[in-house]
């Protein structure tokens, strides 16, 4: 009888393991055989007799005992000893390093990553997005009852980006009350802060998201993959993204380990319709282009990491050449549309200035480093903070863009709330070099006054991308922002409207229409265009 629920009751643990811990049936895993010692320790201490007598307690172990005991030793040699001679850096220095793959040297950082209009750049960090999709959850109180935002991935859609979160269930009762799912996700402008979308029906029909980590049972979107057919693969950053419809899917890298128990290196995606749950493989050749991300940023940083440290092997404890990723992995999006995981590259004990930034296409695992030194993440978040230190506001997460062929971090200034209330544009190749405004325009034209009073000592080649212009004005216009005065104005036979603050030119509140003037500017593609010089030839210029 006890041999009988002993059997039972070990039985229904395995159960409970494999249905609750989903440990991957495979190589390099421990999650599997770490469970197996302990039912072998269970079956052995639940088999096992116990006499006491008086204050002393003695064990009698079965003759069948010396099996499970010596799977333990196995187990127990197969978790150290094969993990010491097939995983350590130690041994294995070299194979870490090349894991990221061949690291190309770029010329140029403008040329991978696009010029970019004023109206495109991203002003919507994740922290902001997660602050106003609560509060549109907030605005239906019966919806913010039963269910709560999840985490933003941030995507492009329809070449707009955005932040998306589902909603997900708040727990257990919410969720068995609420079987069928939860209604919908969030879609918040990484452009726009004004531009926040609740989407909770799809074509005519209401959006349900059954299948998430929130839910339950076979619900549960990990539990749903591990049991049907995905016991034996590891999978890993299940992220929530929308195809070009607006459909959801939960999209998940399938990925293997390359050294031994360690080298987590992607394979392919598995993606999961968040509605019906309906599954889809894909190798990493034939991934969909509406999905963005197939190499986990986990996975990016610490094959970088590895680059850096063993470029010398194991034994380098003088540190010499080694390198090391700055602030961690921003995504980014290059001139080709697709999407890259950036970062600065310092040596290592010199964490204020970079000695080159690192483009990873998040798709192929393609890098290329750019030899160029500059200011890491943190710097220019300090040199930015500096500059409105009175304010006391924090910098977002610099994100890097080409703003007139010039290398340049842009970032909101946030209040204590997490409001933004300024934004600022940092020179990568000069952090001294910052431009502050309550709006992207000022924004940009203070960074272009600074930039051109330094000298232009960053980019010597930028007086190449400037345009002379000598024109009649048509039409002029003044506007007053922040206390500041701007002009608009157009010349004969162009359809560009320009701009230019009294401080740029004392001649400018006087300019009237039918006067000749002489202006330069950056070309770029913005429909209002930020004069860099200006001079009135009637009133004495030359």
């Amino acid at each position: 009888m006890k041999r009988t629920l002993v059997i039972i009751a070990l039985a229904f643990i395995t159960f409970l393991f494999f249905y609750f811990g989903m440990p991957v049936l495979n190589y390099g895993f421990i999650q599997l055989p770490l469970m197996l010692m302990l039912l072998l320790i269970l079956s052995i201490v639940m088999t096992a007799t116990y006499e006491v007598k008086g204050a002393k307690t003695t064990t009698k172990f079965l003759k069948w005992h010396r099996i499970p005991m010596v799977a333990l030793i196995v187990l127990f040699l197969y978790l150290t000893l094969v993990p010491l001679f097939t995983t350590a850096p130690l041994l294995r220095s070299q194979d870490y390093r090349e894991m990221v793959g061949e690291v190309h040297k770029g010329e140029k950082i403008t040329n991978h990553i696009a010029p970019i209009s004023l109206d495109r750049i991203r002003v919507v960090d994740e922290e902001l997005a997660t602050l106003l999709g609560e509060k549109i959850l907030g605005s239906d109180p019966a919806l913010g009852s039963k269910a709560e935002l999840g985490e933003f991935f941030i995507q492009k859609v329809n070449d707009q980006l955005y932040w998306v979160a589902p909603l997900l269930h708040s727990g257990f009762f919410k969720w068995l009350n609420n079987t069928a799912g939860t209604e919908g996700y969030v879609m918040v402008s990484a452009t726009n802060e004004r531009d926040v979308k609740l989407v909770q029906n799809l074509a005519g029909a209401d959006l349900k998201i059954k299948f998430q980590p929130n839910a339950f049972f076979g619900s549960k979107i990990e539990r749903h993959l591990y049991f049907n057919g995905y016991e034996s693969t590891g999978l890993a950053d299940y992220n929530f993204e929308i195809d070009e419809a607006g459909k959801p899917f939960w999209v998940a890298t399938k990925y293997r380990k390359e050294i031994g128990f360690a080298g987590n290196d992607a394979v392919g995606i598995v993606t999961v319709d968040a509605q019906t749950g309906a599954i889809r493989e894909y190798s990493l050749d034939k991934v969909p282009a509406w999905i963005d991300r197939i190499q986990p940023i986990e996975f990016i940083e610490e094959q970088l990491a590895d680059w850096g440290e063993y470029v010398h092997g194991f034994w380098n404890f003088s540190n010499e050449d080694k390198l090391m990723i700055t602030e961690g992995l921003t995504l980014v999006y290059g001139h080709d549309n697709r999407s890259y995981w950036y970062t600065g590259v310092s040596s290592v004990g010199k964490e204020e200035s970079a000695v080159g930034f690192i483009l990873v296409d998040t798709r192929t695992k393609e890098a290329t480093m750019y030899n160029q030194s500059g200011a890491t993440e943190y710097a220019a978040q300090s040199s930015a903070e500096g500059k409105v230190q009175e304010k006391g506001y924090k910098a977002s997460l610099p994100i890097p863009y080409n703003i007139n062929n010039i290398p340049t971090y842009v970032m909101t200034l946030k209040d204590g709330g997490g409001l933004v209330k300024m934004y600022a544009m940092v020179a990568i190749g000069d952090y001294t070099i910052v431009g502050v405004g309550n709006t992207m325009r000022e924004t940009l034209m203070s960074y272009k006054n600074v930039f051109n009073m330094a000298g232009n000592r960053i980019n010597p080649t930028a007086q190449a991308n400037r345009k002379n212009l000598l024109n009649v004005v048509t039409r002029i216009h003044s506007d007053i922002k922040n206390g500041n005065s701007f002009y608009y104005f157009t010349v004969e036979g162009s359809p560009k409207i320009f701009i230019g603050s009294s401080q740029l030119s004392n001649e400018l509140p006087v300019t009237q229409v039918g006067d000749s003037i002489s202006i330069s500017f950056d070309l770029d593609s913005e429909e209002v265009i930020d004069v860099s010089t200006f001079d009135n030839l009637k009133l004495g210029g030359k």
